[in-house]
């Protein structure tokens, strides 16, 4: 008996967490699977136990993406495996230090995965996508992209570009038949936080979600068509009007020959 498939989901960040359930939701979606991730046994864990209870083909590949090497052979798998039609960015670290208690060579490195590895894997990933006409990425990116004063800036700031970037990849392939969507979490009960350096029981108990939560409203808000979903978030309205808002910032009036006329600058004319 021949199992239909909706291709194959290259996860990130596979082998707990989020990623995780995003691996089981995305099999029983009826997706063939490459879980990534540095844990090699459980990954291999993982992977049986959806296998057995899915029927799904899944691939393991141990990988530390903070790590060059890593990066590009991840990169290869997606470059040259014709079934992949997901992407979902999920690796990454976070940091709670404020900037006189950080390390910068550990922000150099969180900067190194939270960004650079999901722009190298986005960049794999779409030239096969628009080949074959259609795919899906899913970047996760945080509530601290929003509001990056809430933790480190950095981790606040890395989480930004995640959206941004998502943003414009909407914008240039907004022809090619892919979907992209970002993901804003809030407080997630997972093993990141004694990571980043605050163990989640610090936080009151009504803000932190379940990762199965998370990742059931984040494919629910994919399936809905939406760029950024925010899964705490009420009102989705709160969201289109910071977006109206951000899009009011037109060309005209973000670029012009002279200063805004309460600078009380004197334009100079050129030539």
């Amino acid at each position: 008996m021949t199992i239909s498939s909706n291709g194959t989901a290259l996860v990130t960040g596979a082998s707990t967490g989020i990623g995780a359930v995003y691996a089981d939701r995305l099999a029983r979606r009826g997706y063939d699977l490459i879980l990534v991730a540095r844990n090699r046994e459980r990954l291999n864990t993982l992977a049986k136990r959806l296998t057995d209870d899915t029927g799904r083909t899944v691939q393991v590949e141990a990988a530390d993406l903070s790590n060059k090497a890593d990066v590009r052979r991840i990169e290869a798998v997606l470059q040259t495996d014709a079934s992949i039609t997901l992407l979902v960015n999920n690796a990454g670290v976070g940091a709670t230090a404020p900037l006189l208690q950080a390390d910068a060579d550990k922000m150099d490195d969180m900067i190194e995965l939270n960004v650079s590895a999901l722009t190298r894997l986005t960049y794999a990933a779409v030239p096969g996508f628009v080949q074959r006409g259609g795919g899906t990425i899913i970047n996760i990116a945080s509530i601290v992209g929003i509001r990056p004063e809430i933790l480190n800036g950095v981790y606040g700031a890395t989480k930004a570009y995640v959206l941004g970037f998502s943003q414009s990849l909407v914008h240039e392939l907004a022809d090619k038949n892919i979907r992209v969507q970002a993901v804003c979490p809030g407080a997630i009960a997972t093993e990141f936080w004694p990571i980043a350096g605050t163990p989640v029981e610090n936080f009151p108990p009504e803000i932190v979600m379940s990762a199965d939560d998370l990742v059931d409203a984040a494919l629910a808000g994919l399936d809905q068509g939406e760029l950024v979903t925010i899964p705490s978030l009420p009102d989705a309205g709160v969201w289109e009007a910071y977006e109206s808002a951000r899009q009011n910032f037109t060309l005209e009036n973000l670029s012009r020959r002279v200063p805004a006329p309460r600078y009380h600058v004197a334009a100079k004319q050129a030539g």
